[in-house]
């Protein structure tokens, strides 16, 4: 279902229903509309008034590309959402990401226009030669308040062919350069069609999706509950004092976020339960679910789902899990799966492999410039490297192709190897890498992060709730031989990306330089 449908529809029918809400503004279906009137007609004056506009990239179909990369929430929201009746291509760009990979992916990309309040990115990118435009969120609503005192609106946005593009995407930013895709607005309606099959974005029902709008899964939130009639409640972060008054006040029943804010939803759930009891579905997304949060969650609150779902942000949505720590995929009816070897070949079934896919939501491919990486292959299906096994009709995941190792002439998921350890309790975040071994490839090692409730060791290192020969004693109970991991390690921190994901690599790094201290 195309989104600006349904935001016409909806503001005809009934124009007070909420669309966008934040911490301190809202606006309803009909207010939505006619502020998208006023947000297009600053962006579009600002793009024509470049004597010397950046050229977008072909991908785009000559639509000029803007920008947003502000930590408000609703901010961009309402700038994604109000765009999407127009002639626009719109970009969430991380402010968190290093300033080198946002100027490249702005130079690369062609875009025009960054709304942004960063004076450091304003004047890299003008030292750089950029003919394009920088504005701060505050001047472009002076701009908007000017144009709201002058009647000088755009007209009323309106449905947009199908093949149109509509957003460009990335699929990273954190630790390598950002590979930018592009979606058509029949490929979201495609994405919206899985979702609302199995994700119960339903009309009229209140979601609340706290975090970066950069994030594909919350951005996605905002689009699908547009695009089906629904309220979505944005936050710029989750505060686990506040979210459970809000949940009450805004009679919100669906969340979807990050693993992470689900367990500090279940922590924030057991101080104050009857706040959370209109809670229905809890979606997660955007990395694994250990099953210690779901049962977390289900210890709290008994009458509240909670899905698992999983998908690629350039591909689509793929399947969900409904039990368990989320690595077992009912894969959706309409999509296809299938593990492949590197030649290309199907696998035998419970052989690990990569994963490729056959989805309509598919992008067509990475725009040429900011990788040269391939996303389709000559078939159609696509694949982002993930790593898998099919067994009985259910996707096993085991990571991307870096969280492969090879021990001893083993494959061995090193995801896989850090769930064994999720039930240990006040162990704290673990991560498995890999070691060279002059005898077996590489050992498998595991790398602890220091815990405060643990008393620090004899020699002043991280101490450990659970001493080595218990750890290894859990694994083996767990884990098949060549999984159980031959080294461990403990650091105070472990290395992460600005969202929070442990970085394997340098994780390994940090290891090789001999900084962990080795139990």
């Amino acid at each position: 279902m195309p989104i600006t449908s349904t935001i016409l529809d909806v503001a005809l029918d009934r124009p007070d229903q909420l669309a966008l809400v934040g911490t301190e503004d809202r606006l309803s279906y009909g207010e939505l509309v006619e502020d998208s009137r006023v947000s297009f007609a600053v962006v579009d004056s600002l793009h024509r008034a470049q004597p010397e506009p950046p050229t977008p990239a072909v991908e785009t179909r000559g639509i000029p590309i803007t920008a947003v990369s502000t930590a408000s929430a609703f901010f961009t929201a309402r700038l994604i959402a109000g765009l999407a009746g127009f002639r626009a291509v719109s970009a969430t760009i991380d402010p968190r990401w290093p300033l080198d990979h946002q100027i490249g992916v702005i130079r690369t990309t062609g875009i025009g226009l960054v709304i942004s309040d960063s004076s450091a990115l304003a004047e890299a990118l003008s030292d750089t030669g950029w003919t394009g435009t920088v504005i701060s969120p505050a001047a472009f609503a002076e701009r908007e308040d000017r144009v709201r005192r002058q009647g000088a609106q755009a007209p009323a946005p309106a449905v947009r062919p199908a093949s149109e593009p509509f957003l460009m995407l990335f699929s990273s930013g954190t630790t390598s350069n950002p590979k930018a895709f592009i979606k058509t607005r029949q490929q979201y309606r495609d994405n919206v069609a899985v979702s609302s099959a199995h994700l119960e974005p339903l009309p009229g029902v209140a979601t609340l999706a706290p975090g970066p709008v950069s994030y594909s899964l919350t951005l996605y939130a905002i689009i699908e509950s547009l695009a089906t009639g629904g309220s979505v409640h944005v936050a710029d972060a989750f505060d686990p004092f506040t979210i459970g008054s809000r949940i009450a006040a805004e009679s919100i029943t669906r969340i979807v976020a990050v693993p992470a804010v689900v367990k500090a939803l279940a922590e924030a759930a057991d101080r104050s339960r009857e706040r959370f009891r209109g809670l229905e579905l809890v979606v997660t997304g955007g990395a694994n679910l250990p099953a210690s949060i779901r049962s977390a969650l289900a210890a709290v609150l008994p009458d509240t789902r909670l899905i698992s779902y999983y998908g690629a942000a350039e591909i689509g949505f793929i399947g969900d899990s409904r039990d368990g720590d989320g690595t077992w995929i009912h894969v959706y009816p309409t999509i296809g799966a299938q593990i492949r070897d590197e030649s290309g070949a199907e696998v035998a079934e419970g052989e690990l492999g990569t994963l490729w896919i056959d989805a309509a939501a598919c992008s067509d491919g990475y725009v040429a410039g900011t990788t040269d990486a391939v996303l389709r292959g000559p078939d159609g299906w696509a694949s982002v490297d993930d790593q898998g096994r099919i067994v009985n009709g259910l996707l096993q995941l085991a990571g991307r192709a870096g969280d492969i190792a090879v021990t001893g002439g083993h494959k061995v998921s090193l995801p896989e190897v850090e769930r064994a350890f999720d039930s240990v309790p006040h162990l704290g975040e673990v991560v498995a890498i890999a070691l060279e071994d002059a005898n077996l490839g590489s050992v498998i090692a595991l790398v602890i992060e220091g815990g405060a409730e643990a008393e620090p060791a004899a020699d002043g290192s991280p101490g450990l709730p659970a001493g080595k020969a218990a750890l290894l004693e859990h694994a083996r109970a767990r884990l098949a031989p060549q999984f159980v991991p031959r080294r461990i390690y403990v650091l105070e921190r472990l290395p992460r990306t600005v969202g929070g994901k442990i970085r394997r690599s340098e994780t390994v790094d940090i290891i090789m330089s001999g900084q962990g201290h080795r139990l």
